[in-house]
């Protein structure tokens, strides 16, 4: 632009020329002074142009302004510039016009492109939200959580943008659709369930009455679990009215709780007495785990007898020590019988008592059999010989092991 003549010239007639590569064309006269200042002036509009590309240029790389716009903007300089009345360097400022026309092409094309995906995302989006809005409206049966949630359908919707109208309009008529039929199922839903609650209601009176019925039984196993089955059937059956259900359930859990309570008042005061009959077996058996069976064996035996009525005397204990109470008892009991029976193998045949007990058994039957032939009385006769036969085995037996 310093050199205002390498673009441009004013002839002696004043005529202004500028210089392209196709050579000369007028672009004005000057008259008003010297052939530079003509120049200056003409230039000084070539450079309001290159300025206004400037602009348009830096806008459209930065993203600040929209590239169809920008678009329009280049063409028209571009359309304009073979006729302008301007000097300058018109084939540099065509050139960078022609690079320029097409960057902005290419970021309209992206344009285009991020306004066909948008369109595309929104009308996804909106057509997403009608099919969960028909799900809801035709399957759904948690009400409250169904109606919020078309709610939000509906507030998401309001902020889509870009869809065009004709298939927006489609999409609404389908989520209304959808919303009306869910208000109508809903509503007959409730209109139904006043009538389910009263069926409810009289069901549950029924398992009231039934739990009143048994809260004084002192059938305890039976009857708990008679109460847990009629707590099953209560959770199975439907509610009735908020009201009714919860005057039902108190007289409900009322019942439950009478009978329970008393069951765990008799099991303590059971729990008590076991615990005192377990301090008063082991009491015994500490005094029966004394006893010195070896040096007094029948005073040994005597001793355990006595303390084994005392120990069915003193009644049940709990159940986790029963068993080991009785085992310990059992270990006493083995002891003194094998120590008596060492005692018995230990005396002669004529000393035993045993046997001499078992011989005169022997001997009574022998006689019976001799007064039941002498009266000729075959039944007396058999029943006397099978009674003296078994006699004679056992004492066999006893003399053997002897």
């Amino acid at each position: 632009m310093s050199d205002w003549t390498a673009f441009g010239r004013v002839d002696a007639d004043g005529t202004v020329y500028v210089k392209t590569t196709e050579g000369e064309r007028v672009v004005g006269s000057w008259q008003a002074g010297a052939p530079e200042e003509g120049l200056a002036h003409f230039a000084r509009r070539f450079a309001d142009l290159v300025t206004e590309v400037d602009l348009t240029e830096a806008r459209l790389k930065s993203g600040a302004a929209d590239a169809g716009h920008s678009l329009t903007t280049i063409r028209r300089i571009r359309t304009t510039l073979p006729e302008a009345n301007v000097v300058g360097d018109i084939d540099a400022l065509t050139a960078r016009l022609d690079k320029l026309a097409t960057l902005a092409e290419e970021k309209a094309g992206e344009a285009r492109a991020a306004r066909d995906a948008a369109r595309g995302e929104a009308l996804a989006r909106k057509t997403a939200l009608v099919e969960e809005a028909e799900k809801l409206a035709a399957e759904s049966t948690g009400w409250k959580t169904a109606g919020d949630r078309l709610k939000e359908i509906l507030d998401e919707w309001k902020t889509i943008r870009g869809v065009d109208k004709k298939a927006d309009g489609e999409l609404w008529k389908r989520f209304a659709a959808a919303r009306d039929g869910f208000t109508r199922r809903r509503g007959a839903h409730f209109a139904s369930l006043d009538s389910q609650r009263k069926q409810a209601q009289t069901a549950k009176e029924e398992l009231v009455a039934q739990a009143e019925k048994l809260q004084e039984s002192t059938d305890w196993a039976a009857t708990a679990n008679q109460l847990k089955d009629l707590m099953t059937q209560w959770k199975a059956a439907p509610r009735a009215s908020k009201e009714a259900e919860q005057k039902l359930w108190e007289r409900f859990r009322g019942a439950q709780d009478a009978f329970f309570s008393r069951r765990s008042e008799v099991f303590s005061a059971r729990d008590n007495e076991q615990r005192g009959n377990l301090e008063r077996k082991q009491a015994l058996l500490a005094e029966a785990e004394a006893l010195d069976i070896d040096a007094d064996p029948k005073g040994a035996q005597a001793k355990l007898r006595e303390i084994q009525a005392q120990w069915h005397e003193a009644g049940r204990v709990p159940r986790e020590a029963a068993a080991g109470l009785e085992r310990r008892l059992r270990v006493i009991d083995d002891k003194v019988r094998d120590v008596m029976d060492s005692a018995w193998r230990r005396t002669t045949k004529e000393d035993n008592p045993l046997l001499a007990q078992m011989r005169a058994q022997v001997a009574e039957a022998e006689d019976r059999l001799a007064r039941a032939q002498s009266a000729g009385d075959a039944r007396r006769i058999k029943e006397a010989e099978q009674a003296l036969a078994s006699k004679r085995q056992f004492l066999q037996l006893a003399e053997q092991a002897g």
